[in-house]
């Protein structure tokens, strides 16, 4: 998941935190009652960086700690994430030759995977040098570029054969120039601790969350490590049919669970501007206007099934692009049923503060994978998949 935008982080007057009809844009005829809401934290802004999947992890896992009665004033450290993976990244693709994945983009699993074996600090602890008022508070290209190329040297047969302990050191040392040192020890409001004391403290356990998917090409109620570019340390996801997958989802939700979700994004009928992901049932054939006009007044959506999300995947289609978090369902003046989804694009790009409604069509269709708690899921479900609730 590596999506890129360049954000301003400005404030906007919209909520969701409301059971009162709501729009996606101002004119719109789309109008939608939230059925189910999930408390989030405020919206980050990844900047220019494909850093989305520890921003919308760490969105989900400040939702738990909300739902777990933990407070509400959570802010975990995105970039504390991103300065642990690197180096973990970077082993993978020396080990593998440089076969590997090595790239700003990740998977929800990662931050699971830091948070167990590394632990966590707050933001206010570890920023990883934001720029404070910038329009791009990230800006993570000089430095991958630079990473890339150390990394490069090191697996090039041609050169000078580059001991582990120098590599690697070369590596740390760019990460604290353009991150800064993760801490070791640090105070937070009066308190001492590490990472790991800080990450017990809050008492998430990583081993309790899993991961699920929907495709054909392995068997159902098996895992499978997706067959995507980030999912550089070969995770598994759980791989159910798509009817059990969309009513996981939604009974999640309504179960007060919220949902990490990774996505295709590059759609030209996902307008994040516009607050909507939709796929309109005759989208291709549709006229320039009409297409716009989808955003302003609800039409037909698609009807999409198995083959159809198969097919899509397979041809590459849909893709990895983005990790999202959804808070919440609404449904439509007609009673379609809706997303709701917290994004980490900042608050000024559309009119609904940094949110956004897909639609269930879209869902079904672009979904790659979601992270949900173990006990979000069906009893029924959970024992198919051999996963002790």
């Amino acid at each position: 998941m590596t999506k890129h935008f360049i954000l301003a982080a400005l404030a906007c007057s919209f909520t969701y935190m409301s059971a009162q009809d709501k729009s996606n844009k101002k004119n719109s005829e789309y109008k939608f009652t939230v059925t189910k809401n999930i408390e989030a934290t405020s919206v980050k802004n990844q900047g220019k960086t494909g850093t989305c999947w520890t921003f919308s992890s760490l969105s989900f896992f400040e939702s738990e700690l909300i739902r777990m009665g933990k407070g509400k004033d959570f802010d975990l450290s995105e970039m504390f994430v991103v300065r642990t993976a690197y180096p973990l990244k970077a082993e993978n693709y020396v080990r593998m030759h440089g076969k590997a994945q090595f790239a700003e983009g990740g998977e929800f699993h990662d931050v699971a995977y830091v948070l167990k074996n590394y632990g966590m600090v707050p933001t206010a602890v570890y920023n990883g040098s934001f720029q404070n008022g910038a329009k791009a508070p990230y800006d993570h290209k000089v430095m991958d570029s630079v990473l890339a190329g150390q990394l490069k040297q090191v697996v090039d047969p041609k050169n000078e054969v580059i001991q582990p302990a120098e590599w690697r050191g070369q590596f740390n040392s760019t990460l604290n120039t353009y991150l800064g040192e993760a801490p070791q020890n640090f105070e937070f409001k009066g308190k001492k601790y590490t990472p790991q004391s800080y990450a017990k403290e809050l008492g998430l356990n990583a081993d309790d969350y899993v991961y699920i998917t929907s495709f054909t090409h392995h068997p159902f109620y098996q895992p499978f490590v997706i067959e995507i570019p980030d999912n550089w340390a070969w995770q598994q996801a759980y791989n159910i049919p798509l009817d059990e997958f969309m009513q996981t989802m939604s009974g999640a939700i309504n179960k007060g669970f919220g949902i990490g979700w990774a996505a295709d994004v590059s759609e030209k009928y996902f307008r994040f501007k516009e607050g909507l992901a939709i796929v309109p049932e005759d989208w291709a054939s549709m006229k320039d206007a009409d297409k716009d006009n989808a955003f302003t007044t609800p039409v037909k959506q698609a009807a999409i099934n198995q083959e159809i999300r198969q097919a899509a995947f397979d041809n590459y289609e849909t893709q990895d692009d983005h990790g999202m978090h959804i808070v919440g369902m609404a449904k439509d003046q007609n009673g379609a049923p809706y997303y709701i989804v917290k994004n980490s694009w900042g608050t000024d790009r559309n009119e609904c503060d940094g949110y956004f409604y897909a639609s269930e069509a879209y869902v079904k269709y672009k979904t790659i994978s979601i992270m949900v708690h173990k006990k979000a899921l069906d009893p029924v479900l959970a024992k198919k998949l051999g996963i002790t609730q």
